[in-house]
């Protein structure tokens, strides 16, 4: 055990336990160099018996796992220090109480409160299970959640955590809470549903405030507190479903009855039936052939949504634009696309594919709603990170994404960025080579880029650093392009590479294993130096210009 006081590599200065568990021991400690608190999980290599082994290697995998993850609501890796007989992972401290902690203070918890934090956490799982192979988290109860002082909710403890491979019919290693654990985690392949059982039984515990751990035969949350609702037990029910077919089979699925429950209860399924029936009733008033033809209707909308669902889950673009034929309103295809452009680099033409089907189904897309608003967003963001031309070119293709973004009634959380996007483009579209914007231009842009910046600085939603490393790579590119046309009306110049600076240390300082962030980050480092060199180039010329060429 490691001693109050203790400094770790000659940085790490142990400031107390903040927790414990089987072979582990978790402290919280201060960077001497950085001034700032991390938490330090010691781990001792020598223990006694294969399941210490099995205990050390899990938290290995920990580490080497959540290294390369990147989610607001997951902690950082940010040190692994092995001296030979104990391994320390340094990690983000996260500030916060544990959900058990809260259960023991206060008991259960409201069910409105209980449903956003269960949204959260779906959140965080649909992302550990879209990685490649799928992460199964193994371990969800309220020990492992942690309520942060902003409302939002952190896993933590990734020590039993493991990566999905389709062909092991049995995981080698049980290992998991007892109470919470589904049933296959004890006897066979673990796959997402696993984690849908365990966040069913956790929302169990935290409802009504009964531990799973107890051996307590297992009874619907109404029968402990009858003034729940009939939808949060008809979705708990379903999320603990022994057999793991008969349960939501995505946290996807499941988020979408978490956002309104009273669609899942008897009484709405009965209303649907009066509804079908009474529907069906009049239409057999009505010529056989209409009904055969609506007949015919119901089946091949069942046939295109199970085409659509195919599709929609395949790994290749080819059905993303295919599910796009099917049902041209419904924006998953087109997110898919972006994200697996995003995540793979993308050609101008792939990039162009995507808008020219945004702007062929544009009737069909309901922009008043936030989630296409925010489909307009991120295909105008995609032109300005991957697409391969001069900035000019880039604001003239995102221009009019930028603009039904910002200037449609649907209240997106990056409705603010667009606007400073939208600008942007309005700024270089509106500039001919023979004329040149006002100082008050810039500055008046540069003001709204630098509260663009402040807005996602603060964010911590899982497209945070794409959205800082692209504002930023747009701040370098921009004043790189405008130095010449900046000189020219007096922008100060000391001002110009003091922004284009800072940029650049913002963006270095993103910590993020996300292909999409990282190569944005190597393209600002790369031509950082070679920017700064243009800019000053740019100021010298136009200073001699205007002094006669002295």
């Amino acid at each position: 055990m490691t001693h109050v006081g203790t400094v770790i590599e000659g940085k790490y200065e142990i400031l107390k336990e903040i927790g414990r568990g089987g072979m582990s021991v978790v402290y919280l400690a201060n960077d001497t160099h950085l001034n700032r608190n991390w938490a330090v999980k010691e781990v001792r290599k020598k223990g006694n018996g294969k399941n210490d082994e099995i205990v050390v290697n899990s938290l290995l995998a920990e580490a080497n796992m959540v290294k390369r993850l990147d989610h607001p609501a997951l902690p950082r890796i940010v040190d692994i220090i092995d001296n030979g007989s104990t391994i320390y992972i340094v990690m983000d401290f996260i500030e916060g109480e544990s959900l058990d902690k809260i259960l023991n203070e206060y008991g259960a918890q409201p069910e409105d409160k209980v449903i956003e934090w269960a949204m959260q956490i779906c959140d965080v799982l649909s992302y550990l299970h879209s990685q490649k192979p799928p992460i199964i988290y193994r371990d969800m109860k309220p020990a492992n959640l942690m309520l942060k002082p902003n409302g939002n909710i952190s896993i933590i403890d990734f020590g039993i955590a493991r990566e999905y491979k389709e062909q092991n019919l049995a995981d080698t290693t049980v290992l998991g809470t007892k109470g919470y654990a589904p049933p296959e985690q004890y006897s066979g392949q673990t796959d997402p549903r696993s984690d849908i059982f365990a966040l069913g039984m956790t929302m169990h515990h935290l409802l009504t405030g009964i531990d799973p751990r107890n051996g307590e035969p297992y009874a619907p949350v109404r029968q402990w507190n009858p003034e729940l609702s009939e939808g949060i037990e008809a979705i708990i029910n379903k999320c603990v479903e022994p057999a793991a077919e008969n349960r939501y089979q995505s946290c996807a699925e499941l988020l979408v009855d978490l956002q309104d429950p009273s669609k899942v209860t008897k009484g709405w399924r009965k209303k649907l039936k009066r509804r079908l029936f009474s529907f069906v009733g009049a239409a057999a008033l009505a010529v056989v052939a209409g009904i055969a033809g609506l007949a015919l209707n119901l089946a091949a909308m069942q046939v295109n949504n199970q085409d659509y669902d195919l599709k929609i889950n395949s790994s290749d673009p080819t059905g993303y634009y295919e599910a796009i034929t099917i049902y041209p309103a419904r924006i998953d295809a087109y997110n898919k696309l972006i994200e697996y452009y995003k995540n793979y680099g993308a050609e101008n033409d792939s990039i162009t594919r995507i808008g020219n089907e945004i702007e062929k189904n544009a009737d069909q897309l309901d922009t008043s709603l936030p989630e296409v608003a925010k489909l307009y967003y991120d295909i105008g963001k995609l032109y300005f990170a991957d697409y391969d031309g001069a900035l000019k070119a880039r604001a003239a293709n995102a221009k009019g994404y930028f603009e039904v973004a910002a200037g449609g009634t649907a209240n997106f959380d990056k409705k603010g960025i667009a606007s400073c996007y939208y600008s942007i483009c309005k700024f270089m579209t509106s500039q001919s080579t023979t004329s040149e914007h006002a100082l008050s231009d810039y500055t008046e842009l540069f003001n709204e880029i630098s509260q663009a910046m402040s807005v996602v600085e603060k964010a911590d939603d899982n497209e945070a650093n794409y959205d800082k490393i692209s504002l930023y790579y747009v701040t370098v590119l921009l004043i790189n392009d405008q130095s010449k046309y900046m000189a020219g009306v007096g922008f100060d110049q000391q001002e110009a590479l003091s922004m284009m600076e800072s940029a650049y240390k913002k963006s270095v300082a993103i910590t993020s294993t996300l292909p999409y962030v990282t190569d944005l980050q190597d393209k600002i480092k790369s031509d950082y130096q070679t920017f700064v060199t243009s800019v000053n180039n740019n100021y010298n010329e136009v200073a001699k210009r205007q002094n006669g060429g002295n």
